[in-house]
């Protein structure tokens, strides 16, 4: 995993102990002219792994553009061992139009990995992204938020079956890691595929910095570059408790079966028990109303901020917790 001399794309390298900030064509628009993501590359004078930062693969993602942009820029690498890739802004299409999907045809960049030379315009985008800054990492964090109108705890979403993506996946210190591969052309999956252990970072809503979710991603960032020896500190973070959702946990978006406005009676993050109820939804009115109810104790690891629902909505993600793991987060809480 460590590397030595410089680190080399098509169309430049960057030397031991330099740092390039890099525009990066990966199209081109209507009229001609060059598409091009912001790259950071830090290549440290002693050697060590090389680390793969990206955000805003959705364009309206925001909280993670900062962190990658704070690393990037903020923070002293002068003992850097080994080398920093930092893209902070992936579908810049989308990020310009501050919506998800690139414009073009709609097409959702984080379902387009690896890429290809021949294929789609996201295929091409993703493919120049992924041979030249993604396939050479060593690890990766990529950095995502939920959706527009919804809001998540910061989590992880990792592959634990991989030895190297468990060991980033616990490296970055967050209570709850959602176990699984992700879905075929995700940015994590193909390049966990290909030897770049990567794990989704998944905190806060679209559309805007959190400052808090920002601060504790940085912290995971930190312990992670701990534990691979980029930074030498023992900043290796325990969160006081953490479980790992896989296959065998119970875990459901609960859904809308009427349509209209919605109460949410908890947030993200907090505990909620069988047979309580997680919020109200009423008409206009306030006559009528349907209760959605917990099917079993557990963590809201995603609920509703858009407060308007159609019938079949998802109002919340609830995943189940074993019975240590709801002290520990009961004890933490109080």
């Amino acid at each position: 995993m460590s590397h030595e001399g410089a680190f080399t794309y098509d169309g430049g390298k960057v030397a031991p102990g330099e740092t390039q900030n890099i525009r990066y064509g990966i199209s081109e628009t209507y009229m001609g002219d060059p598409v091009r993501i912001p790259v950071t590359v830090v290549n440290g004078t002693e050697p060590g792994p090389t680390a793969v930062l990206t955000a805003a693969a959705h364009g309206d993602e925001l909280n993670g553009v900062e962190v990658v942009r704070t690393v990037a820029h903020e923070w002293d690498h002068t003992d850097l061992h080994g080398t920093l890739v930092c893209l902070p802004v992936l579908n810049v299409p989308g990020f310009l139009a501050q919506q998800r999907y690139l414009p073009i045809y709609d097409r959702d960049l984080n379902r387009s990995f690896p890429g290809s030379e021949t294929g789609t315009s996201a295929r091409r985008m993703a493919n120049r992204i992924f041979e030249n800054f993604v396939e050479p990492g060593d690890f990766g964090l990529d950095f995502h938020t939920s959706t527009r109108g919804r809001t998540n705890m910061l989590h992880v979403r990792a592959d634990t079956d991989s030895e190297g993506v468990e060991r980033v996946a616990k490296a970055f210190g967050s209570n709850v890691v959602i176990d699984g591969a992700g879905p075929e052309g995700t940015l994590r999956r193909e390049a966990s595929e290909r030897e770049t252990a990567t794990v989704t970072v998944e905190m806060g809503e679209a559309h805007r910095f959190q400052r808090e979710l920002i601060d504790r991603a940085l912290a995971g960032v930190e312990s992670v570059f701990a534990e691979f020896g980029l930074r030498r500190t023992d900043a290796v973070r325990w969160p006081g408790w953490r479980t790992v959702i896989d296959g065998a946990s119970e875990k459901t978006w609960l859904r809308a079966d009427v349509g209209g406005l919605v109460d949410m009676h908890y947030d993200g993050g907090d505990l909620v028990r069988e047979g309580e109820s997680v919020c109200t939804i009423t008409d206009p009115f306030k006559t009528e109303s349907e209760t959605v109810i917990a099917p079993f104790t557990g963590l809201l690891v995603g609920v509703l901020e858009n407060p308007l629902v159609y019938p079949g909505n998802p109002v919340c993600h609830l995943v189940e917790l074993d019975a240590s793991t709801r002290r520990a987060l009961e004890r933490e809480q109080s």
